[in-house]
């Protein structure tokens, strides 16, 4: 599951894939628009990851 992690840099790593202005989302160019949706998604992502975990033996003291 951990591998959901990579999602956001494979995302965001190759730059001509998202250098555009169109489409246009409330006036921002996409370039702008398709990296600040990765914040959300991000996050959803980490905290899937974290709760797919299996507690540790140390923390069920």
């Amino acid at each position: 599951m951990w591998i959901l992690l990579l999602l956001p840099f494979i995302g965001l790593l190759w730059v001509p894939f998202y250098n555009f202005t169109e489409p246009s989302l409330f006036g921002f160019p996409f370039f702008y628009w398709y990296q600040l949706a990765w914040v959300p998604i991000s996050s959803l992502l980490i905290w899937l990851v974290y709760r797919s975990r299996r507690p540790d033996a140390d923390e069920q003291r």
